[in-house]
């Protein structure tokens, strides 16, 4: 049984930074605790941070001190090579990793980046250190600049090594492979390493080797003019703009770096205007060469503009400069989330996950954490993928939630709104989103107006909608969207980020209608916090539910906590526990529990009971030492739509759990409401949800 691995290479800019985030992004979703450790990292004398270990701390906000996460900087490590040996490195390594390893239920160890003096020692170390820590190894090696034999030696070298020295191989990933050479790279590993081996063969991917414009800024130690809220652009490629404008324009590439001296104002008012206009692609921004800036003029006509690029001014020389960008090895840092979130989607889109779980994730962890919770969601999502509409078409949080959704290729997608609305959006937010992968719908041009407009007539007129009214209700984005899921045009609609939830729900409740059996449409929220997660309800729809309403809303949230993977365990709230309090409020809950024990006697059921004894089982063992609910409960019922409503919020502010919902439960098919506060964060989960809730039907 391990509770470790290893991540190993044998040269620099390999790529091992993917395979640690995909790894740990893998092993969040199966182990409650996870630890990370580096034994060698690159911190300079001048103390800036390993940029790996930031990066993984801080994407997943592990609970580790950054003192914890490695024993050596590579100074030290020298040093005591030099002055004491290997062995005693080693030893000190042990010690650190234990302590560490102690909190953790799984621990990933990265291996030393070959970076600077001193690397002739480093594969031997990688090799020592994975050996003494009893941890199996995954191998990366680079395919860049090489040929197919090379890169097939160089695999098979590597892992001889490991295995010779008695260190299990799990698995090798090939990675910045040249797309025409991964079959025959396959092709020749596949028959020559051991059965046992996971074979991964990534290629070559622009959106990770491209640098920002972050990083240009920061390796060519410039001056920043304009643009920082743009810093996250990509940089594929780079032209120096020495020539006159009408020749330059032909050379303007989407993600195009510009390098050009400071007073080619000409240079730098065309490439601004090419940017912003839909004839030519984004460019990432323009580097003035040569320690000059632009005249007044252009910069008072710069500070004009609503939206620019990151403007960077260098003192150096155009040649030297555009060596220099040449010279860039782009990394992934705690900035750039979009970098991020390639990397993990790589790594799962390459890696035999199911393989690799198999071999190192050999424990069965209770309960169920956050990013368990969030892991599974996505994958649950994936097995049956579904059609997702979303009305808002027209606004930016949407459409970035879009862009990850397409991207991780977890739904299909619906926008409505205005087509070229849309498209100069997705441009101007520089989105990675490839518009043949969704649908954008405009209601009034769509071809099933007309067939939407006569059905919601003969479905409501009866209650006095003529078929004047049902054309004007048709041009409405939430009526046509839930007309899209009535008619099964789409599996379910996510809305509410621009309008209230009454404009959202409305149209379902006319003309979707609730599931046989239903009689109240609720909501919850699976509220993810530090430790675990709860389902909260009704905080979203109903302001004062009859005991009967309560009761309803109660059975439908446990069946929802089960439907996720979450064992319900309900409390139904009030400010009393037990038969301590009397009161119209604490009599409501007091009936609809005993409603839910009638109802559902299969269900653990506790109420009135306070929040402190539902969940804390101290609290709960001494108000209610004989339930099975009290310090344990898993599914949180408030009384009304204030208590609720403000309970959740308050905390999310305050611990800064991720509220996940509300979630609709209740109707024959998903429609789900958002926040008009909501993130990117809350439509990218919203949508998963319902795409979950789909599959039901």
């Amino acid at each position: 049984m391990t509770k470790t691995i290893f991540i190993a290479s044998a040269e620099p800019h390999s790529g091992k930074s993917i395979i640690a985030l995909g790894l740990v992004n893998m092993l969040l979703g199966k182990a409650q605790k996870i630890g990370y450790f580096k034994p060698i990292i690159n911190e300079d004398q001048a103390g800036k941070k390993d940029v790996h270990i930031e990066t993984i701390m801080s994407y997943f906000d592990l609970p580790i001190n950054y003192e914890d996460t490695y024993a050596f900087k590579r100074p030290e490590a020298l040093q005591r090579l030099e002055n004491k040996g290997q062995g005693e490195m080693i030893d000190i390594i042990i010690n650190k990793f234990k302590k560490l390893e102690e909190n953790y239920d799984f621990t990933v160890v990265e291996g030393s980046d070959f970076l600077g003096e001193g690397i002739a020692f480093e594969f031997e170390a990688n090799v020592g250190i994975a050996k003494n820590l009893s941890a199996p190894v995954i191998i990366v090696i680079s395919g860049a600049g090489k040929t197919t034999a090379q890169i097939v030696n160089s695999a098979l070298s590597i892992a001889r090594s490991f295995e010779n020295r008695d260190v299990q191989v799990l698995s090798i990933v090939a990675n910045k492979v040249n797309p025409e050479q991964i079959e025959d790279v396959k092709e020749l590993l596949t028959s020559q390493l051991s059965k046992d081996i996971i074979l991964a063969i990534i290629p070559i991917d622009k959106g990770l080797q491209s640098p920002t414009m972050k990083e240009i800024l920061d390796n060519l130690g410039g001056k920043l003019l304009f643009g920082e809220d743009s810093l996250s652009n990509k940089v594929d490629n780079f032209v120096t703009g020495a020539m006159q404008v009408p020749n330059f324009l032909n050379h303007i590439a989407e993600n195009l770096l510009i390098v050009t001296p400071g007073d080619r104002g000409d240079i730098i008012i065309c490439a601004l205007q090419a940017n912003l206009s839909t004839n030519y692609p984004k460019i990432a921004g323009i580097v003035l060469t040569a320690g000059t800036e632009p005249e007044e003029p252009i910069i008072r006509l710069i500070e004009g503009l609503q939206t620019t690029v990151p403007i960077i001014s260098v003192k150096t020389g155009t040649f030297q400069t555009t060596t220099q960008v040449g010279a860039i090895q782009s990394k992934i840092t705690p900035d750039n989330s979009k970098k991020i979130e390639l990397a993990i989607n790589t790594f799962e889109k390459y890696v035999d996950m199911q393989a690799l779980e198999d071999k190192i994730v050999t424990f069965k962890p209770e309960g169920i954490t956050p990013h368990m919770f969030q892991y599974q969601l996505t994958k649950w999502a994936k097995s049956q993928k579904k059609h997702i509409v979303l009305p808002e078409g027209n606004d930016d949080r949407i459409l970035k939630a879009v862009a990850r959704l397409i991207s991780q290729e977890i739904v299909d997608l619906t926008l409505l709104g205005d087509p070229s609305k849309i498209a100069a959006s997705i441009k101007r937010l520089g989105l990675n989103l490839d518009l043949s992968r969704i649908r954008i719908v405009n209601p009034a041009d769509s071809e099933y107006y007309n067939d939407y407009v006569e059905t919601l007539f003969e479905l409501r007129k009866n209650k006095n909608v003529t078929l004047e009214m049902a054309r004007d209700l048709m041009t409405d984005v939430s009526y046509f969207g839930t007309m899209m899921v009535y008619k099964g045009h789409a599996d379910g609609m996510v809305s509410g980020a621009v309008h209230t939830t009454q404009h959202t729900i409305r149209p379902a409740l006319q003309f979707l209608k609730t599931k046989p059996g239903v009689s109240v449409v609720s909501s919850v929220f699976f509220m993810c916090l530090p430790d675990r997660v709860s389902v909260f309800g009704d905080c979203a729809v109903n302001p004062n539910p009859t005991a009967e309403q309560l009761a309803e809303i109660a059975i439908s949230s446990a069946e929802s906590s089960k439907r996720f993977g979450i064992e319900p365990r309900i409390a139904m709230l009030s400010y009393s526990s037990g038969t301590s309090g009397e009161g119209e409020d604490v009599i409501k809950v007091r009936r609809a529990t005993e409603i839910v024990k009638q109802k559902r006697p299969d269900l653990k059921v506790e109420g009135p009971i306070q929040y402190d004894a539902a969940v804390d089982s101290v609290v709960g063992s001494q108000k209610m030492p004989d339930s099975e609910v009290a310090g344990k409960a898993s599914v949180l019922i408030f009384p009304d739509l204030n208590t609720g409503n403000n309970t959740y919020k308050a905390v999310q502010r305050e611990t800064g759990a991720l509220a996940i919902g509300p979630m609709l439960q209740g109707l024959n098919k998903p429609v789900n409401d958002l926040s008009r506060g909501c993130t990117v964060d809350d439509i990218f989960n919203t949508v998963i949800i319902t795409a979950i809730q789909c599959q039901e039907n």
